[in-house]
């Protein structure tokens, strides 16, 4: 492993866990070594989608999802130049394109703090039948659970940011 490679735990439930099993992640550009990260087996899965499950159980209110995607959008923004180095070099992307996608990853994370201020349901007038004549009904948007996504090599930060 050459001495510029970053080891990276797995983050479960709000906490750094080391596997005791490592996965090498190589550059596809000349081979070498540019991180090792725990990995992950059916235990950690399992522990991922309960931590999930239980951070579902009460739902943050639309202003503090928008603050958290505006304080990630801002982190990257600082980082903008470690994180194109980290995608070139992990996935062999020109650095240049790699800074495009940061500078997409930050757009979409904008965009969708936006967004969650603005998700708040429909009004739906129920005049399509004689006995909802004036009378309107509501829907609200709720969670219904956890969603696991797997995300593409090819833009791997801003696709995750969209997921």
């Amino acid at each position: 492993m050459s001495a510029t490679a970053t080891e990276r735990k797995l983050l479960i439930g709000g906490e750094w866990v080391e596997t005791g099993s490592w996965l090498e992640v190589t550059s596809p550009y000349d081979g070498s070594v540019v991180a090792r990260v725990a990995r992950a087996g059916a235990e950690e899965a399992e522990a991922a989608l309960a931590a999930a499950e239980a951070a579902m159980c009460s739902p943050l209110p639309a202003h503090k999802r928008a603050e958290i995607l505006v304080r990630v959008a801002a982190a990257l923004g600082r980082r903008a130049d470690e994180a194109a180095r980290q995608i070139s070099a992990e996935a062999g992307k020109p650095l240049k394109a790699a800074r495009v996608e940061v500078a997409r990853a930050m757009s979409t994370y904008t965009m969708s703090a936006v967004e969650a201020r603005t998700l708040a349901g429909e009004m739906v007038p129920m005049d399509a039948s004689q006995a909802g004549e004036g009378k309107l009904a509501f829907t609200l948007r709720r969670p219904v659970g956890v969603v696991v996504a797997i995300s593409p090599f090819n833009f791997p930060l801003n696709l995750v940011a969209h997921k």
